[in-house]
C-alpha cells in the first residue's frame, strides 16, 4: 500500500492513513499537513539574555539557541579581571566549545587546568564541574557554544531489556 501511495496510483482512505501514522509513531497531521515553515530567529546586537553577572562587571549573555531535543546554545561571555564563574556539571553528553576573543583565561575541568589566550580554543565535556577564570588584570571575552543532547526528552534506557 505504501508503494502505491508513493507512486500516486491509489488514494488512501482515512483508515489506511491512521494505520500508517500509528505504524510510524506519528500523528495523522504529520502525514497530511504541509511541513511547518522553519523560520530564522534573529537576535539584534545587545538584545541577548544576560543570565550571569559578575561582581566586577563581567557577564554571560545567551545570544542564540535551538529548540529541544538537541539544544545548542551560543554565548558571549566577558570576565572582568579577577572574576570566576563556577559551573555545575551539565546533563550527560553535554559538550562545550570555547574560543577566546580577547584577553587570557583559565578553564578548570575537574582537576585539569587549561590556560588560554586570544585566539585559543578548547572543546571539552560539560558534563563535569568546570569553571571559567580570569586571573589577569584585563578583561577576557570569549564565545561559548554548548551542545546538550536530549534536553527535555523522556529518559531513554539502552541495553538488551530496553
Amino acid at each position: 500500500m505504501v508503494v502505491n501511495v508513493e507512486q500516486g496510483s491509489v488514494n488512501p482512505s482515512v483508515g489506511t492513513l491512521l494505520r500508517l501514522s500509528d505504524a510510524l509513531g506519528v500523528g495523522l497531521p504529520a502525514l497530511v499537513e504541509p511541513p511547518a515553515p522553519r523560520s530564522a530567529k534573529f537576535t539584534p546586537s545587545g538584545r541577548g539574555a544576560v543570565l550571569w553577572t559578575g561582581g566586577g562587571g563581567g557577564r554571560g549573555v545567551l545570544v542564540a539557541g535551538t529548540e529541544p531535543p538537541d539544544v545548542v546554545e551560543l554565548w558571549d561571555w566577558t570576565l572582568a579581571p579577577g572574576e570566576r564563574h563556577d559551573s555545575e556539571a551539565h546533563s550527560d553528553g553535554t559538550r562545550e566549545l570555547l574560543h577566546v576573543q580577547e584577553g587570557a583565561m583559565v578553564i578548570e575541568i575537574g582537576h585539569d587546568r587549561h590556560e588560554l589566550t586570544t585566539g585559543d580554543a578548547l572543546s571539552f565535556h560539560g558534563d563535569a564541574a568546570h569553571a571559567y577564570v580570569n586571573l589577569t588584570d584585563t578583561p577576557a571575552r570569549f564565545s561559548l557554544a554548548v551542545f546538550e543532547p536530549g534536553v527535555g526528552a523522556a529518559h531513554r534506557t539502552e541495553g538488551p531489556d530496553a
